[in-house]
């Protein structure tokens, strides 16, 4: 079973999108089946086998507003940029918040990240390449 601390030790070697398929081998590896991130506050829990779950949140994280109006079109253009490097994990999750994104869902058997509004409707399902 994985540790809140290997969780932040694989966490904080991500510096931009383009980190982001080495950091889910390295949570593979201890085990994470999936993640789910919330914008609005940056919470990330952690779930394994057996029921096991850990949670983490960055230091300094201000609460986000998440637009009630979705939008496809800036979710993908806030991707685009920050998987090309451009922009930071925070920078992001501002753009995401304007996009309409409440969370995030990774599940590590399929390779998908899965980003959801608030009322949990499907706004762009991506494939997870291989680190």
């Amino acid at each position: 079973m994985f540790t809140i601390e290997e969780i932040k030790s694989a966490e904080s070697k991500i510096k931009t999108g383009a980190d982001f398929p080495q950091f889910i081998k390295e949570i593979k590896d201890l085990g994470v089946i999936r993640n789910d991130v919330y914008v609005s506050n940056g919470l990330s829990v952690y779930f394994g086998n057996d029921d096991h779950s850990e949670q983490a949140s960055p230091e300094e994280y201000p609460q986000l507003i998440i637009n009630d109006e979705s939008s496809v079109e800036k979710l993908e253009h806030a991707l685009k940029i920050h998987q090309q490097g451009e922009t930071d994990y925070f920078t992001f999750c501002k753009q995401a918040a304007d996009a309409g994104v409440e969370k995030w869902v990774i599940d590590i058997p399929k390779m998908t990240c899965t980003y959801l509004d608030t009322e949990q409707k499907e706004l762009v399902k991506e494939t997870i390449p291989n680190a």
